[in-house]
């Protein structure tokens, strides 16, 4: 297969919603690379190794690793890329300085898994760099330097706690796992089961359970959870629904429910939240 060389700039962002990519191919950047999951799944070739990416999931790509994205299914997804060099960075650097917010780059996985929370903490970081790089305000370029530290430190933070969770190399596609995502991700408001789901897709639980959490890394319970608590957290931001009728149009039909799992996973409750109050 053909390999393509792509020259980056210093810093580059974009987020898009497609269901066919731009670089298809086998390629590698000077640069760099970040990618973001934020709805939908697909399948990353990085340096001989296979991950099934779901929404939810982060990828580093090294400089000069080899890469390509395949769109199985040909399923709209949406991702945030993030490209920058060394240089981008370099009034942050000094030789004194221990550590070296690059290091994950170079850490034994190229996949982190968020949770909702984590996941609402860096698409903030991710939109917020967008904003930047669309408005061209005085400024801009040092606070876009600034949020890439902070993206950076807070990844490297969280890779040691993480090496034992990661997502396992998938040698090959899962043909039921890949129709079960897409039907969470437009059915999530359904009283969704893994008996249900066993039921729907004719597997059976146990190994829906075990291929689902060794294909895309997270619990079938857990994936679920976080599908609904962060449209949960948009309609708290965007909706007046109330507190009862986020829960229900996420899939709750319980509101100590739909408020327990959402402390354990934002850190505080849904009407704190709503009032921008952190636990």
């Amino acid at each position: 297969m053909k390999l393509n060389f792509y020259k980056s700039d210093p810093f580059d962002i974009s987020r898009e919603r497609k269901s066919i990519s731009s670089m298809p191919s086998n390629h590698y950047h000077d640069a760099y690379e970040i990618l973001y999951l934020v709805s939908g799944e697909l399948y990353y070739f990085i340096e001989g190794r296979t991950y099934h990416v779901v929404s939810g999931v982060l990828l580093l790509i090294n400089i000069n690793d080899i890469h390509r994205l395949v769109n199985i299914n040909g399923n709209t997804y949406e991702r945030v890329t993030l490209l920058f060099k060394s240089d981008f960075l370099s009034a942050f650097f000094t030789e004194t300085e221990d550590f070296n917010p690059l290091s994950c780059f170079n850490s034994k996985s190229n996949v982190i898994k968020l949770s909702a929370f984590e996941q609402i903490f860096v698409e903030n970081i991710f939109s917020k760099m967008i904003h930047e790089e669309n408005e061209k305000q005085p400024g801009s370029s040092y606070y876009q330097k600034v949020l890439l530290m902070e993206l950076l430190i807070y990844l490297q933070r969280k890779i040691p706690l993480d090496q034992s969770n990661q997502l396992v190399e998938s040698n090959r596609p899962h043909k039921k796992i890949s129709k079960i995502l897409p039907y969470i991700n437009e059915n999530f408001s359904e009283q969704l089961s893994l008996e249900y789901m066993s039921r729907k897709f004719s597997i059976s639980p146990s190994h829906l359970s075990r291929t689902f959490k060794e294909t895309t890394g997270f619990t079938f319970v857990e994936y679920v959870n976080n599908i609904r608590v962060k449209e949960a957290c948009s309609l708290l931001k965007n909706s007046d629904l109330s507190i009862s009728g986020v829960a229900e149009r996420v899939g709750f039909d319980n509101l100590t429910h739909f408020g327990r799992i959402f402390k354990a996973l934002i850190g505080t409750s849904p009407l704190k939240f709503r009032k921008g109050k952190l636990d």
